[in-house]
């Protein structure tokens, strides 16, 4: 039984340098759709259960400056191969095509135009 101080996962937060460029690319290559917004400072997105929220920090160390830390998250899915097309199509960045790892996962590395970068997984047939 959950208990009352249990964290429940709620949104990535993440600087960004150009708010609106950044929500373009959420909305139009990732699929994301706007939650809501606070003028020009902050919006939040969200694709099934996975919420996001833009701050507009244009003074903010750049991600891609961050080397490995730019990774901020790991999602599931069931259908790896489909969200591959689906988001190639769209015209996101494509780090890393899906591949089978020896941990039993098919995973694909996503990036944003900011240097951000997420993991995708997909649990495989054992």
């Amino acid at each position: 039984m959950p208990q009352p101080t249990d964290l429940r996962a709620y949104a990535y937060v993440l600087a960004v340098p150009d708010l609106a460029r950044s929500a373009a690319y959420f909305e139009n290559a990732l699929g994301f759709s706007t939650d809501w917004q606070d003028g020009n400072n902050w919006r939040a997105l969200s694709r099934g259960s996975v919420r996001v929220m833009l701050g507009h920090c244009p003074d903010a160390l750049p991600p891609s400056q961050t080397g490995d830390h730019s990774y901020f998250a790991y999602f599931h899915v069931d259908d790896i191969d489909a969200l591959h097309a689906e988001l190639a199509s769209r015209g996101a960045i494509i780090a890393q095509p899906p591949a089978d790892k020896p941990w039993g996962m098919r995973e694909m590395a996503l990036a944003t135009p900011d240097g951000h970068r997420m993991m995708v997984g997909q649990e495989l047939d054992r």
